[in-house]
């Protein structure tokens, strides 16, 4: 499978190598963003009319994967490894718990800071804080402009952990500028405070010689802490109260945000003349929480399942990249090869002018470069979801084939659809003849019921059947066996999950109530207790 040439394009990588300097690279990560919450996915009502502009005039990854939870997700898209490799496979990091992204491992900053990069963090970094060595500015960054936690309150700042048990207090102030905590920030809505900082430090780069990478990782639209889980200025929720849903309303609007926001960097590029030469990322980390999971309503329609399970709806990411270097001026390319997160460390490498040989040899990432550029096909053949031993759940994607074992969660196992997708507009939807809109073929009555995961493993045609309608397990029992095999090949890479329980040390109220670090990695006393986890 390779890239639909939907345009004729040039032959571009000479263009990009011999740039007076190598291109300014942005990446625009949407937090929990559902499959059909975007406009060009057509899978709700909701408008994102700057974001399908520059998708339009993008390369638009049809077959992109990515993790079903943030740490996972973050830290393959940092490493160019899977989870499996990090010891990261099976859960999110709360608050108190002394672990993150191993020290050893090189991540994207550092990588680019070897090429003449400046590298700026914004918003969320959740892989790891409980040592200083493992937050942002230890790690390649020059600058962070955001929190440690998975999430926080839209406006105050806080981060309410729900996991952290009764010896950890629930409740710490999390938003720092580089090490310090910044308590300026109280009180302004995140998408535009985030997308405030970007613009200063794109005013800032466009002085310097060094090209800049930008890592601006929204909160939105995660849900927030549980008083306000979803929450959005009054001018972009008004647009949406046709909706019948309450929680529907605020998440049209926190999307509606974030269009803005991205219209506002664009705009922020083009008017310090760094447009031209800029690379731009937009991607989600995982799929969207679907029906009330964790406090939110996202629509992955038509996928089946949502955030937090192997279904497609928890792990095929929208995602495209723009850039003036591709001359993609519409209609969009779009690539249906397959493409993971761990795919950007080595093709943002090349395409900053590196030599992806001088990378680790033990990546699990491509470099799809050329494929972007010259539309070739893509060399990944195989794409592994994941392995997590502790959830007892595994998937594996080889060709057009999909396996998946083990409990895959019930909650989000089915074909959750929003409200406001009336049949009238299921019919309309059904009428494009959009290649980006998702057709499922007729649902048997047994859909639910012909895969029994944790009884016995499913197999699924996705080139066939991306709603995951029918198991062909039985009526392929060769395929079934083969990707079989090639799951043990992995499970015999993997290395043991690190998830140890929630630490008091932890806690923010020894802290001044915020979330902070409080282990130190020098310390004899601590390199016993914690050692494992660095």
């Amino acid at each position: 499978m390779g890239c639909m040439r939907l345009a004729i394009i040039a032959v571009l990588v000479a263009v990009v190598t011999t740039t007076t300097k190598p291109p300014h690279i942005v990446i625009i990560v949407v937090d929990d963003w559902g499959w059909g919450d975007v406009g060009f996915h057509h899978g709700s009502r909701f408008k994102t009319p700057t974001i399908d502009e520059l998708a339009y005039n993008s390369v638009i990854f049809n077959n992109y994967y990515v993790q079903p939870l943030c740490t996972p997700a973050r830290a393959a898209l940092m490493t160019g490894r899977y989870p499996i490799h990090l010891g990261l496979q099976h859960f999110a990091i709360t608050g108190a718990q002394p672990f993150g992204l191993r020290l050893n491992e090189t991540i994207m900053p550092q990588y680019l800071h070897n090429l003449g990069y400046t590298t700026h963090a914004l918003g969320k970094w959740h892989i790891g804080h409980f040592t200083k060595e493992h937050t942002p500015t230890h790690r390649g960054f020059d600058s962070f402009f955001g929190y440690y936690n998975g999430y926080h309150d839209y406006y105050d700042r806080l981060h309410q952990d729900t996991f952290t048990g009764k010896d950890v207090g629930t409740w710490g102030f999390d938003f720092r500028r580089n090490d310090d905590l910044d308590y300026t920030t109280y009180g302004y809505y995140i998408t535009e405070l985030l997308t405030n900082e970007a613009l200063s430090i794109i005013d800032q780069s466009a002085k310097s010689e060094n090209p800049m990478f930008m890592y601006l990782c929204h909160t939105a639209v995660i849900r927030g802490n549980t008083i306000h889980p979803l929450e959005a200025p009054d001018e972009y929720t008004d647009q949406y109260g046709f909706l019948e849903s309450e929680t529907r309303q605020s998440l049209a609007g926190m999307v509606a945000a974030l269009d803005d926001s991205t219209s506002r960097v664009i705009q922020a590029l083009k008017d310090n003349d760094m447009y031209d030469n800029s690379i731009i990322i937009v991607t989600t980390d995982n799929g969207g929480a679907i029906d009330g999971y964790d406090n939110n309503d996202a629509s992955n329609y038509p996928l089946r399942g949502g955030k937090n399970s192997l279904w497609e709806g928890g792990i095929r990411g929208t995602a495209f990249i723009h850039s003036p270097l591709l001359d993609v001026q519409g209609p969009p390319r779009i690539m249906n090869g397959l493409m993971h997160l761990t795919d950007w460390v080595p093709t943002l490498y090349h395409a900053a002018g590196g030599d992806v040989a001088d990378l680790p040899n033990d990546l699990d990432g491509y470099d799809m470069w050329d494929c972007i550029v010259n539309d070739t096909p893509s060399p990944r053949t195989e794409i592994l979801h994941n392995i997590d031993p502790i959830f007892q759940v595994a998937a594996l994607r080889v060709g057009d084939y999909k396996i998946v074992i083990g409990e895959v969660h019930g909650q989000n196992n089915s074909w959750y659809r929003p409200a406001e997708l009336t049949q009238d507009i299921l019919s309309e939807i059904e009428d494009l003849l959009s290649p980006l809109v998702v057709k499922c073929g007729p649902k048997p009555d047994d859909a639910l019921e012909n895969c029994k995961p944790t009884i016995k493993p499913c197999l699924f045609d996705i080139s066939k059947d991306p709603c995951e309608f029918n198991n062909i397990a039985e009526s392929q029992p060769d395929i079934l066996e083969k990707l079989l095999s090639i799951l043990d090949t992995y499970d015999m890479t993997a290395v043991e999950p690190m998830f140890p329980d929630n630490d008091p040390a932890g806690d923010p109220a020894k802290h001044h109530g915020a979330w902070d670090s409080w282990v130190d990695p020098s310390s004899p006393d601590d390199i016993k207790k914690y050692g494992q986890y660095f």
